[in-house]
């Protein structure tokens, strides 16, 4: 049996604050489209600076850091995350496609493409959009991405909450980046 111990947190490597802010991105964008519990905006921010991406665009009736029930999830990241608020999503979107993003929904659409079979380039910068919890990205944004990314599931629900869902879509990328 092989031994095993759990590190220190001193042992992490982590980067300080500082050195997070300085240190290149990946170049991944989480948009949140009316996202309504502070909980899973708390868990994308951690998810967030996890991951190294560039930032996050809170829409809609997001909730904006600080907030108690925020930072409860977050545990610091809203301090180590870029993040921006826009009141509509379809603002965010547009201005995030005149920078040269690739705007991918993270939903179930018909034409969607499943998360083990889409194809990133090299040199693009994505922003991924994730919606409301009971109605899921608004339809006007769908029209507005360039795919709509589906994750595979073969249980009797439908859905993923969803800061488990970009946590999923997250790794994926990221390991493939």
């Amino acid at each position: 049996m092989v031994t095993m111990r759990k590190l220190m947190n001193e042992e992490l490597d982590r980067l300080s604050l500082e050195a997070f802010k300085n240190v290149v991105k990946v170049p991944i964008l989480l948009v949140l489209d009316n996202i309504r519990s502070l909980n899973n905006i708390g868990s994308l921010f951690r998810t967030a600076d996890a991951f190294r991406l560039e930032g996050l665009y809170l829409c809609g009736i997001t909730a904006t850091p600080p907030h108690r029930e925020i930072h409860k999830t977050a545990l610091g990241a809203t301090e180590s995350v870029c993040w921006e608020y826009r009141e509509e999503t379809k603002d965010a979107i547009a201005e995030l496609k005149n920078d040269g993003y690739q705007i991918w929904s993270v939903e179930q659409a018909e034409g969607s493409v499943l998360l083990d079979q889409v194809q990133l380039s090299a040199g693009e910068k994505y922003a991924l959009v994730f919606g409301h919890e009971i109605r899921g990205v608004d339809q006007e944004v769908v029209d507005m991405s360039n795919q709509c990314i589906e994750i595979p599931q073969f249980g009797t629900k439908h859905s993923l909450n969803v800061s488990v869902a970009a946590g999923i879509v997250i790794w994926e990328l990221f390991r493939r980046i």
